[in-house]
């Protein structure tokens, strides 16, 4: 969606500049007040011992903002997650057509939920928040706004792009489908679940191979669903898209995203690389197993796997850059290990099960650690098979003496991870305040230790930080109300009467569960997944002799797998957003990485010790 401003057309620049810094200010501001608000949650309940029982609801309403106004800026900036592999094939004049129909097809989405959001946000004032009693309709302006102000910067980058004869092709194909789907709609009455397959893979997947964005591809999908097949109002999806977006436990993604802007310009995190560079940079594909095991370390602590993904990369990405490694290559290990580490605690995604199944946390913790060391050690192989032609003619070996030298350096910044877990441990914060402390101590290390802190960098940052947040939220938002729409549908049930039904006993079972909850995982966000299936599939796996435990990691490796699989895996685009690498570029590496992950999956399943032995 980026695009260049036509000769002639100058005002048009200024237009979008002008809007643009009316967004992009509150949007960063909004970023510095839930890092406070929250930060000073933790002061008052461990510090002050005085907790403060309305700073979770404020976070949640800035945290709504923040994710609107941050899809918003995301817009305009042309950064919203999007696959190109098809586009661009295509000749330049047909390429730039369908650059013009993909903002169409955004344009379109907005303009269909646009009143439902209204009708939404209006029908939230009758609501009144518990603890700072106002109306709700303070956090639930948030959606209409933002849906207004996206649709405007998709007017105007349409008039960026295009000239008359592309606007008329383009809105003549956009709306051409639009109604021959409306048309169609007698005809969707009698297909039943068939309409699933239509609009969730037909439109949403081919809406994505056009290369429309992510999110509005989703959105389209659900849109069409419930528009054409039921007589749900769309209120709905917006409703949906509020939950999914503003789940307090995703508040952790722009504050870790910042977490990992300010570790990369306070030079922690050149003292981080460069110790480990001189541990591992003489062995072929050093950087590569760091990048394996940072992720296992820091994995679970923040809830979110975007937001571990962005603690560690800009730590890593860069000097694996300065040495040669593609893009692609390595942003397609980085959601390897996302899919890799989904089991290691503290997993939200496991404490879920546990609430829902009623197994054991504790256990689902204990259980956890060994299968997320197996697939780290399966994608290894892989990183060496790949590495082992790697040119280290120019690297050498790094004495000992400096390696210790470089350590005590990078010791404050070593400390970060395994302070942030020590607070979720100990009780200090729960898992979205922790990446507070960590910035907290990210600003003090900079200005008394490294003494590297640019102030001027400060606003981009922030800027930064909510375009990114908006991008990955505005996809999980939608990606929600399509998980929502599987639900409605009766598809869940259906599914666990099959697989109840299914011959073969415990493998089959198994066997088919892999493929289920990677199919899943590439629709639905782990806890949604779980909380609609779980109850039902648990239960079937323990009256066929399956220890829930080791179900418990074989499903949630598998929904792993499916999250972080191209070309509808959420996570992947995360990945790829977190990484500022075009999708395009990751899809050819991580083929061999998800082989290998299904490959650790079936060890995990085929041996249950491996879940089990410690408990």
């Amino acid at each position: 969606m980026h695009g260049v401003n036509r000769p002639g057309r100058p005002w048009l620049a200024r237009v979008d500049a002008v809007l643009g810094l009316l967004v992009e200010v509150p949007a960063a501001l909004l970023v510095l007040a839930d890092i406070g608000v929250l930060f000073w949650g933790v002061v008052a309940r461990f510090v002050l011992h005085r907790p403060l029982v309305w700073s979770d609801e404020l976070a949640s309403i800035l945290f709504l903002w923040l994710a609107l106004l941050g899809s918003v800026v995301a817009l305009r900036r042309g950064e919203h997650m999007r696959m190109t592999a098809l586009v661009s094939k295509a000749s330049p004049a047909l390429r730039a057509l369908l650059e013009v129909v993909a903002t169409s097809a955004c344009l379109a989405f907005l303009a269909m939920v646009a009143w439902p959001a209204w009708n939404y946000g209006a029908d939230e004032r009758a609501i009144t928040t518990p603890a700072l009693e106002i109306s709700n309709a303070w956090r639930a302006a948030a959606l209409p706004v933002g849906i207004a102000l996206m649709a405007a910067f998709a007017a105007l980058r349409l008039a960026q792009l295009a000239n008359l004869k592309q606007f008329v092709q383009a809105m003549a194909v956009v709306l051409g489908i639009v109604a021959a789907f409306w048309f169609a709609r007698p005809l969707f009455e009698g297909l039943g679940r068939l309409n699933l397959l239509i609009f969730f893979v037909g439109v949403a997947a081919g809406s994505v191979l056009a290369g429309i964005p992510i999110a509005f591809a989703f959105g389209l999908g659900i849109v069409g669903y419930l528009a054409l097949t039921t007589s749900t109002p769309l209120e709905v999806i917006i409703g949906r898209m509020d939950e999914g977006m503003s789940h307090l436990i995703l508040l952790a993604v722009p504050l870790f995203v910042f977490l990992g802007l300010l570790v990369e310009m306070t030079g922690m995190a050149r003292a981080m690389v460069a110790f480990l560079a001189g541990l591992l940079g003489h062995v072929r594909g050093g950087l590569s197993y760091v990048l394996v095991g940072a992720m296992y370390l820091v994995s679970g602590i923040s809830g979110s796997k975007a937001a571990d993904m962005a603690a560690i990369a800009p730590a890593l990405f860069p000097e694996m850059k300065m040495r040669g490694a593609k893009e692609g290559e390595w942003v397609a290990l980085l959601a390897a290990t996302g899919a890799q580490t989904e089991t290691v605690p503290p997993s939200l995604v496991l404490i879920t099960i546990g609430s829902v199944t009623g197994v054991s946390i504790s256990a689902l913790f204990t259980g956890g650690l060994l299968p997320g060391v197996v697939l780290g050690l399966v994608l290894c192989v892989v990183v060496w098979f790949r590495s082992r032609h790697e040119d280290l003619s120019q690297v050498k070996r790094a004495p000992w003496k400096e390696v210790i030298r470089l350590l005590v350096i990078a010791f404050p910044a070593l400390v970060l991870p395994f302070l942030i877990r020590a607070a979720v441990v100990e009780g200090v914060a729960t898992a979205t305040e922790v990446s507070t402390i960590g910035i907290a101590y990210t600003v003090l290390a900079g200005l008394f230790i490294y003494r590297q802190f640019d102030w001027k960098r400060i606003g981009p940052m922030l800027v930064n930080t909510a375009s990114l947040s908006g991008a990955i939220l505005l996809i999980i938002g939608t990606a929600t109300a399509m998980a929502w729409g599987l639900t409605q549908s009766g598809f869940s049930r259906w599914l666990a009467e099959i697989m109840a039904g299914l011959p073969g006993g415990a493998p089959m079972y198994l066997a088919v569960s892999i493929l289920t909850f990677t199919v899943l995982g590439s629709v639905l966000e782990g806890i949604p997944a779980i909380v609609l299936f779980g109850p039902l599939l648990f239960p079937i796996a323990r009256q066929l002799g399956v220890h829930e435990v080791h179900y418990a990691m074989v499903v949630v490796l598998s929904m792993g797998l499916g999250l972080f699989a191209p070309p509808l895996g959420v996570g992947y685009y995360a990945a790829c957003a977190i990484g500022r690498v075009n999708p395009d570029a990751g899809i050819r590496p991580i083929i061999g990485y998800m082989l290998a992950l299904l490959f650790g999956i079936l060890v995990v399943a085929a041996v249950p010790w491996i879940s089990i032995g410690f408990l």
